[in-house]
């Protein structure tokens, strides 16, 4: 897996568009300048969480005995259960409204750095851990991405409206359907060669 194609997958998983609808619904209340501050803090705060598990998730994987062909199979059924909320979305238990001003709880864990986005990492690094420089360039460069269109989430709301960003959502899901079919069969191609 190339920077630009782990940099993809880490984007559809963080899902912006999908996370745009919940967020602004969240935020109704305050002034899109204070919105827009608010995301800034939390998509940094994501970040730096999706770093910990990036560099510190082999040893943790280690400890445990989960070997790679595990990793790939039970991420890649975590991602398709995922993907599968963003094409069917159930939005009855997220919270409409919030009685203080968030932080880290929601926003950050678990819209953007939630368990699909920290499993992706989990293989990623597992699989490929000589390859960690690029894994940490395909997260900044997804992280970028996905930071920028949740601040500028409450003009882009404007625009798209709720209907459009929930099109783009199950889009992205779609997307995310096959490369989490395809992380399973990778998974089962590794246990079935040992």
């Amino acid at each position: 897996m190339t920077i630009f194609s782990a940099a993809v997958l880490l984007f559809l998983i963080m899902d912006p568009f999908g996370n745009l609808v919940t967020i602004n619904t969240l935020l109704a209340e305050l002034s899109p300048h204070k919105r827009q501050r608010i995301i800034l803090r939390e998509a940094l705060i994501a970040y730096g969480v999706l770093i910990v598990f990036l560099l510190c998730g082999n040893q943790l994987l280690s400890f445990l005995g989960v070997s790679p062909h595990t990793l790939r199979i039970s991420g890649g059924i975590v991602l398709f259960l995922i993907a599968l909320g963003m094409v069917f979305p159930d939005r009855s238990t997220m919270p409409t409204t919030l009685e203080t001003e968030p932080f880290i709880v929601p926003i950050a864990m678990p819209l953007i750095a939630g368990p699909s986005a920290i499993a992706a990492l989990l293989v990623l690094a597992k699989s490929n851990p000589d390859l960690l420089l690029n894994w940490f360039l395909a997260l900044t460069l997804s992280s970028a991405i996905a930071g920028t269109i949740l601040w500028t989430s409450p003009w882009l709301f404007q625009r798209l409206g709720r209907r459009g960003a929930l099109a783009v959502e199950r889009l992205m899901g779609m997307l995310l359907i096959i490369l989490a079919v395809q992380m399973m069969l990778d998974g089962l191609e590794q246990y079935l060669n040992l």
